[in-house]
């Protein structure tokens, strides 16, 4: 089986457990209220640190998850970042402090809980061209990345936020590969939040479309279906921004993206600041 066909199956695998598990009420192509034109504020992020970054926040607790928290605690706005099932990745926590403080007009507070609790799935499991590590990656997305227990655990984080800092006033979400679904299921009736993006998101499922309820954005690489993105952009009844990157892998904005590489680091930092446009509009 090749690796994209092993790639099919999981992702059908996780769909069906989203689908018989979760209580979903808990491009290029803009909607008509976009503009592709970002804020001034949100074209200056920092240098991107190819190699040995440093991350700039704090690491706290947060209903019971260890989370790393980042930007000032002054933000009125706050965003959650659901991380790829790699956990924490230098390219990732890089990623969230981009988001924290790059729109100098709208700057947010950043929070990233560890919903593997310590037990990421090993990177070298991906692409699962072999059958053990399409075995592995599938029992990985069958316990530990199953949809229920994770959204079960990111409405709890949720809920401990609020209570603990009352001046955000409006939450916003990322998340990037299998964070993509997660974000794709909260992001539906009776949401936490006022705006959402999806990373190269893994599990693309035009049935999930009409169920959102808040504007999003898709950023979307050569290794995602063109059709799957395109049905599912065409079934959103929300505002929405799809930007393809053709010439980026599954996970360039996270943990398998190459910093090293220019043409990786311009992709990464132009795909940022994306998402900060994005939210600068919506949230």
């Amino acid at each position: 089986m090749s690796p994209r066909a092993r790639l099919t199956a999981l992702s059908h695998q996780v769909s069906t457990a989203a689908k018989s598990g979760v209580n979903v009420t808990q491009s290029r192509t803009l909607a008509s209220s976009m503009s592709q034109t970002p804020s001034a504020g949100c074209c200056n992020t920092p240098a991107v640190i190819g190699k040995g970054y440093k991350e700039k926040g704090t690491w706290t607790t947060v209903d019971g998850l260890k989370t790393y928290a980042t930007g000032p605690s002054s933000a009125k706005k706050g965003i959650l970042v659901v991380y790829d099932i790699f956990g924490f990745f230098p390219q990732t926590l890089q990623g969230a402090d981009i988001l924290a403080t790059s729109d100098k007009d709208r700057q947010y507070k950043i929070f990233m809980p560890d919903f593997f609790e310590g037990k990421p799935a090993d990177i070298s499991w991906y692409p699962p061209d072999t059958d053990e590590k399409g075995k592995k990656l599938g029992q990985f997305f069958q316990t530990s990345a199953a949809p229920p227990k994770t959204i079960s655990k990111l409405n709890a984080v949720m809920q401990q936020l609020k209570s603990s800092n009352p001046d955000i006033s409006d939450w916003g979400i990322v998340g990037y590969c299998w964070g993509g679904k997660i974000v794709n299921l909260v992001s539906q009736a009776g949401t936490a939040f006022k705006a959402a993006a999806t990373c190269h998101p893994a599990m693309v499922d035009p049935k999930d479309a009409p169920e959102v309820t808040i504007p999003i954005l898709t950023i979307a690489s050569q290794d995602e279906s063109k059709d799957d993105v395109g049905k599912y952009e065409a079934a959103l009844k929300v505002p929405k921004q799809v930007e393809w990157y053709d010439d980026q892998i599954h996970g360039f904005m996270a943990a398998r993206g190459d910093l090293e590489d220019d043409k990786v680091k311009a992709a990464y930092e132009r795909a940022y600041q994306t998402v900060l446009g994005f939210f600068h509009q919506h949230l």
